[in-house]
């Protein structure tokens, strides 16, 4: 399998970013606990356009700072005070379009998964969810700036071959405050895969 390099991630389309992430292998190594997953589910952000990102309007805070890194950078919030949100920022230094990580299938390191996550087995809500998917891979806020080139957290692509048939696509989960752009599909999944969250159309 090989590394995704920072040509993928730096490019302006953050939609087609999101859709070519499924598929992808997403792998951590932390304190030499490896953990992976290939991703079944994201959401893409348009920078300072789109009502439901961070950064809408060029908003720019201690929070989201790292949404205007380089691409290939990790942005890790908070959301209700509890859950971990691991997204991909994508484009050019200053442009802050991201794409979240809602949901993988794991693959490796599935024991120390259930131990992060507290599980009493490795059922498909090991990974449902952005907030189990962090949880699982180890990934925190103090995460949130990490380079995705480096050996901590970083995606690859294997001879997997994800046809457009199989990519499901839908509005966004949890954005109703957005207004109208609650309702822009622009959110991507495999069909069929267990680990997907919320509702499998829309």
């Amino acid at each position: 399998m090989k590394k995704l390099t920072i040509e993928f991630y730096n490019r302006k389309n953050v939609l087609l970013i999101a859709r070519q992430l499924l598929g992808k292998i997403v792998q951590t190594n932390f304190n030499g606990q490896i953990t992976s997953g290939r991703i079944v589910e994201t959401e893409a952000y348009i920078g300072i356009t789109d009502r439901a990102s961070h950064a809408w309007l060029a908003k720019r805070t201690a929070r989201n700072e790292h949404m205007y890194a380089q691409a290939a950078t990790a942005y890790v919030y908070i959301c209700y005070g509890i859950h971990q949100m691991f997204n991909i920022v994508t484009n050019k230094m200053e442009i802050p379009d991201a794409v979240l990580i809602r949901a993988v299938e794991p693959i490796e390191g599935i024991d120390t998964m259930v131990l992060r996550t507290g599980k009493k087995i490795a059922d498909a809500t090991i990974t449902k969810g952005p907030g189990n998917v962090a949880k699982a891979l180890g990934i925190n806020k103090i995460h949130s700036g990490e380079n995705l080139l480096g050996n901590n957290i970083f995606l690859m692509a294997d001879a997997n071959f994800i046809s457009e048939e199989q990519i499901g696509i839908s509005k966004r989960i949890g954005v109703d405050y957005a207004g109208e752009d609650a309702l822009l599909p622009y959110r991507f999944y495999l069909k069929g895969n267990k680990y997907v969250s919320g509702k499998p159309s829309g």
